[in-house]
């Protein structure tokens, strides 16, 4: 193979490692379902079960494309039977097997491997039954995730190839952030994509994560053309050619770049702060993705708004569920926290649809000594002119986060309008961003670019927000 297709260090590494899972992941053209393919077939080959392995992509014209014909795959690398190769590929299917398969002839006999489009629901349910050997899912980010379901289970050996897409997809919350990285290359990935693995791992569940850089078969000449045929600052450039996850397209704060936009702790600690604030967005469900979420900001004297700090909870991840009594203690913590490490923010604002909360914090406040006013969220300054605002900020470079805050980090990087609605965003990926907005309303006449005062900028305070 190598005579054919050029392997890098990293991809040895990936064909001489063993386990019962893997996913590969990265940018366009790194080369990973063409090293993926024969791997597969050579794990086919050493196995003795006798068992059936499965071939699954969107439909069958696609495998044929991506695996069965394409450059390097398995007719080219592996030859077909007929021309004296290993492959004999049966479309229509043959024999007393009536759905599309490839007979492998091997050393240690015939292996039978099924070919499954996930798009036709009614065809893979007939088909599937039974156990298999190996499992290979080609672009597992579209994947419907009832066959993911029902055939993962089946396999003793998955391998998944997958493109970056929305990472709130099921298929990495159930099944890519159980795997992790081999030691030797733990950190040979993106920061925020090693932090997104974070549910337990899965027995020997491995990730992989592959660039053009891998791909020794590319040309520099190649690369750049592949490179400079994306435009710069998409979220499609952001997925393909940079290798990160976020939804394609729709993306609400499209200008959020991190190399502008987030900073150390120690640059955030040189700035000089005027104000400090703080918000909170509550969500106790057990059953959704929402958030408790808490953000600590500062604004400082060159009109900067710098989310400081973060702290998120989920219900659903929790065997004892938060609530707003909790709250009122996670909060008070959080502020504590803060307020010794940045400064006091003494009004603090929370979501003026918990009232639950509300009412415990107030309650706290009667009980104890505390030198923070709990205001309801001012929610008159709607939800398009709060964004078109952070829009602003993030072009003059006035809003900055500190790189720990990356769950806002990520929000900002999947927060996406809805499809069927003009200027609405999702009601998802938005908890810290809803959350930091509570804290920055009130001053945000004190960030961005200066305007000159007006009526509006004139009215007290205590009136910009409701008690």
């Amino acid at each position: 193979m190598n005579e054919v297709f050029p392997l890098s260090e990293k991809y040895i590494d990936f064909l001489n490692h063993r386990c019962s899972a893997e996913f590969l992941e990265g940018t366009t053209s790194a080369g990973k379902t063409t090293v993926a393919t024969p791997k597969f077939m050579f794990l086919i080959a050493d196995d003795t079960s006798g068992k059936p392995s499965i071939i699954a992509g969107l439909d069958l014209g696609t495998i044929e494309k991506n695996i069965i014909n394409a450059d390097n795959g398995l007719m080219e690398v592996f030859g077909d039977y007929e021309e004296g190769g290993l492959i004999e590929y049966n479309p229509q299917g043959a024999g007393k097997i009536r759905m599309p398969h490839i007979v492998y002839h091997t050393d240690k006999g015939k292996r039978i491997i099924y070919i499954l489009g996930y798009d036709d629901k009614a065809r893979w349910k007939k088909a599937l039954g039974g156990q298999y050997f190996g499992l290979f899912i080609d672009e597992f980010n579209i994947a419907d995730m009832d066959f993911v379901r029902e055939v993962f289970m089946r396999a003793d050996y998955k391998l998944c190839t997958l493109n970056p897409d929305d990472p709130n997809k099921e298929c990495y919350t159930q099944y890519v952030n159980k795997s992790r990285p081999i030691e030797k290359y733990k950190n040979d990935a993106p920061r925020e994509l090693l932090n997104q693995l974070n549910l337990p791992q899965v027995a020997d569940w491995t990730w992989w994560y592959f660039t053009f850089d891998n791909n020794l078969s590319l040309s520099k000449e190649k690369k750049q053309r592949i490179i400079e045929s994306v435009p710069s600052g998409t979220k499609l450039y952001k997925n393909k050619i940079l290798g990160l996850r976020g939804k394609a397209t729709g993306l609400v704060f499209s200008n959020f770049d991190r190399k502008k936009h987030v900073i150390t702790k120690e640059e955030a600690k040189k700035k000089k702060y005027i104000y400090y604030s703080a918000g909170l967005d509550t969500a106790y469900s057990q059953k959704s993705a929402d958030t408790i979420a808490m953000t600590f900001m500062g604004i400082t004297d060159k009109r900067e708004l710098v989310i400081l700090d973060e702290r998120v909870y989920n219900n659903r991840e929790l065997s004892n569920p938060i609530a707003p009594s909790d709250t009122v203690q996670n909060y008070i913590a959080f502020l504590d926290r803060n307020q010794k490490e940045w400064g006091l923010a003494r009004n603090v604002f929370i979501d003026s649809a918990d009232q639950a909360t509300i009412t415990e914090l107030n309650k706290y406040k009667r009980m104890h000594p505390c030198i923070y006013i709990f205001n309801d969220a001012y929610k008159e300054v709607k939800i398009i002119d709060r964004i078109n605002l952070q829009l602003g900020w993030l072009h003059t470079n006035q809003y900055l986060v500190v790189e720990t805050c990356t769950n806002h980090i990520q929000e900002l990087e999947t927060y996406s309008w809805q499809e069927d609605k003009d200027n609405t965003p999702e009601d998802s990926n938005d908890h810290t961003i809803n959350s930091c907005q509570y804290g920055w309303i009130p001053y945000r006449n004190k960030i961005g670019i200066e305007v000159i005062p007006n009526k509006e900028n004139n009215v007290r305070f205590e009136d910009r927000f409701k008690r």
